[in-house]
């Protein structure tokens, strides 16, 4: 893991990744907060990483509890940076809770990091 933390803003569509602006494993629940980790893996080209996100219960756009997001990435290259992570959108107080993001390599967990979403009027922020 290269840093985790709140990062600037993430364009999916950039190959850019966010620059890590604070290490920190609280983070305040403000709308456009970019949070999560980057990953360094080495040697993996051509290779699939999985991951799950698992969040706070909220209701979706179709009024269900959300799930676990899940997804995969595929190594580009032997020297493959990826991020994981999301932002805080509306309404901000149902994210408040634990995100939990982890990221798997051969069914193997090759990092697994919790991130605590708190109130922005919390009293350490």
């Amino acid at each position: 893991m290269a840093s985790y933390g709140i990062f600037t803003p993430w364009n999916s569509k950039s190959k850019s990744l966010p620059e890590i602006i604070k290490f920190t494993d609280e983070i305040p629940a403000r709308l456009g907060i970019e949070f999560g980790y980057i990953l360094n893996i080495k040697g993996g080209r051509g290779e699939k990483l999985t991951f799950r996100m698992e969040h706070p219960p909220f209701r979706g756009d179709d009024g269900e509890i959300s799930p676990p997001f899940t997804g995969e990435m595929h190594i580009r290259n032997n020297d493959f940076h990826f991020f994981l992570g999301d932002t805080v959108w509306e309404p901000a107080e149902d994210k408040v809770g634990e995100w939990r993001l982890i990221t798997y390599h051969d069914n193997k967990v090759i990092a697994d990091k919790t991130f605590r979403l708190i109130s922005p009027t919390h009293p350490q922020e």
